[in-house]
């Protein structure tokens, strides 16, 4: 625990500072909708016909896979992409990692561009950045399917084929219920969000926030405040347990900062502050099976949202029409249902220490 770097970050602002930080002004969130107001398409209505199928499978068509970072949720969703372009006979070339660094993300897209594939699955890690970095290889030919994020400037039809996302609202509701839950509907949360443009992570934030507002006027959210770098996590959670002694629970917006705050409440010997977070990943599920403090995780469904993209992938091939904006489900994790959320979304059983601790 890096206690010099929150003294600084409680110097550096002050306490009232901190009380004052909120989120980035965003529209109310009522319902999930693609970055220029798309209509959601439900995942289970992307399909190929027999015909379509046969047609692909006579193409020897490759594809590439560049994501933004390595996790169990990008595990799964790149199983989903390859295990569908396999049964459509399109060879995956590569796969690539950007680490959250958009320059790297530039570069993994031209040393992709020199294997010229036909179809391109990817999350943009900067809009403004992504369009420029994306636009050569648009203009070689490869038809781009989008991981959530929009590139900017960038047409439906045009310059992608579309957007395959989660129901980010749904996602928030789901959330926000579990920290309702957690301290029984009433008591002082501290919600921490992703201080970025980052239209994925702004929806589902905006989302909870706009949930817990709306249906539980008995809790209050004493602090919000913003992160950018997800290792900061147990530092800003550290900050916060500091500054509001009678908090009982806290938003994450995602696993890995989860990870942090769930240090942070260690480090304070807060057993009784409950996290909740998006996204399955191995140390909260482990934390959430020995029963301490993640109370609530939101998953989606990564495996079928990569079965979901290729085969997006694939008609844009054929020319066939592909709807903007797609999203696949979502379910909310307690210790309950660890197992099978795990097997459902992911496609492959939990880890053994998960297991075991679900037993014990």
């Amino acid at each position: 625990m890096k206690l010099k770097k929150i003294a600084q970050v409680c110097q550096t602002l002050g306490f009232s500072a901190l009380l004052a930080v909120a989120m980035p002004s965003l529209a109310e969130v009522t319902s999930t909708q693609g970055p220029n107001g798309e209509t959601a398409t439900p995942y289970t209505e992307v399909t190929l016909n027999a015909s379509q199928e046969s047609a692909i499978k006579s193409k020897d068509y490759t594809a590439a896979i560049l994501m933004h970072s390595t996790s169990d949720w990008s595990n799964a969703l790149i199983d989903g992409a390859k295990d569908m372009f396999a049964e459509l006979n399109i060879n995956v070339v590569a796969v690539t990692d950007a680490e959250f660094d958009a320059n790297k993300q530039k570069t993994d897209v031209e040393t992709t561009m020199a294997m010229k594939p036909d179809i391109l699955i990817a999350l943009v890690v900067d809009p403004v950045s992504g369009a420029a970095a994306f636009k050569p290889a648009v203009q070689q030919g490869s038809k781009l399917v989008l991981i959530s994020n929009l590139p900017s400037g960038f047409e439906h039809g045009k310059d992608y084929a579309g957007i395959v996302t989660d129901d980010l609202f749904q996602m928030g509701k789901l959330a926000a219920d579990m920290i309702a839950k957690a301290v029984g509907d009433k008591g002082k949360v501290g919600f921490i969000y992703h201080e970025a443009n980052y239209y994925v992570t702004n929806q589902r934030d905006q989302a909870v926030l706009t949930n817990l507002q709306k249906n539980y006027p008995d809790i209050e959210i004493v602090a919000k405040r913003g992160i950018a770098n997800a290792n900061d996590g147990e530092v800003v959670a550290s900050a916060l347990i500091t500054q509001y002694p009678d908090m009982t629970a806290i938003y994450a917006p995602w696993d890995s900062i989860a990870e942090g705050v769930v240090a942070a409440t260690r480090a304070a010997g807060r057993k009784d502050i409950k996290v909740v977070t998006m996204d399955l990943g191995a140390a909260n599920a482990l934390d959430m099976a020995k029963g301490r403090n993640v109370a609530g995780i939101v998953t989606d469904l990564p495996y079928d949202l990569g079965q979901t993209l290729a085969r997006m992938g694939a008609l844009a091939k054929l020319g066939e029409y592909t709807p903007p904006f797609v999203t696949v489900s979502a379910s909310a994790v307690t210790r309950d249902n660890l197992a099978d959320a795990w097997q459902q979304a992911l496609r492959r059983e939990a880890p053994a220490s998960v297991q075991k601790a679900l037993r014990d």
